[in-house]
């Protein structure tokens, strides 16, 4: 596996390094090997994602998040925090809903924060999601439209399965400096 990532990460860089010019993992963590692989796989469903990369004063990475429902739901994922060209800080998320909702789904979740403010209130630790901030899902020209709420945008690029919900929820995070 590990043969595997570090070729990723080689692939990545040499083949799109202007995408990723902003974050350079260290090639022996998995966790910042996938969060740069969930960045180059967004750059290429939706290459106007640069612009929240570029502009942000940081933005939290969970490159695996798993969710399931029926009828009650939840989703659960880990990631990282990058703040210029580093990591900063250890994120998880936890979801919980309620509704009409059926099946299971992997996506990859961006959550941007414009400026210091914002990003200093998600550090502080468990911070809170709720219904009426919605994740934009990523596809050609999402982020075109896309922008900040309250000083946040977040972003989900599904990798696989099927969910059809309409629930309500929120997610909740929590942070650790590295």
């Amino acid at each position: 596996m590990r043969k595997s990532a570090l070729f990723t990460v080689l692939f990545i860089f040499l083949a799109s390094p202007a995408i990723l010019w902003a974050f350079e993992p260290d090639t022996s963590d998995e966790m910042q090997l996938s969060v740069a692989k969930a960045i180059l796989d967004v750059n290429k469903v939706d290459p106007g994602m640069e612009k929240f990369f570029d502009g942000a004063a940081g933005y939290a990475v969970f490159p695996n998040v798993g969710k399931a429902g029926f009828g009650i739901g939840g989703a659960h994922g880990k990631g990282l925090v990058i703040v210029g060209d580093k990591a900063v800080g250890k994120t998880s998320l936890s979801q919980a809903t309620i509704g009409l909702q059926v099946g299971g789904q992997v996506y990859a979740q961006f959550v941007f924060f414009k400026d210091e403010v914002a990003l200093g209130h998600f550090q502080r630790g468990n911070w809170e999601m709720n219904a009426q901030l919605s994740a934009v899902a990523v596809t050609l020209g999402a982020s075109a439209d896309a922008d900040y709420d309250k000083g946040v945008a977040v972003f989900t690029n599904v990798g696989g399965g099927l969910m059809a919900e309409a629930s309500v929820g929120g997610q909740k995070f929590t942070y650790e400096d590295l």
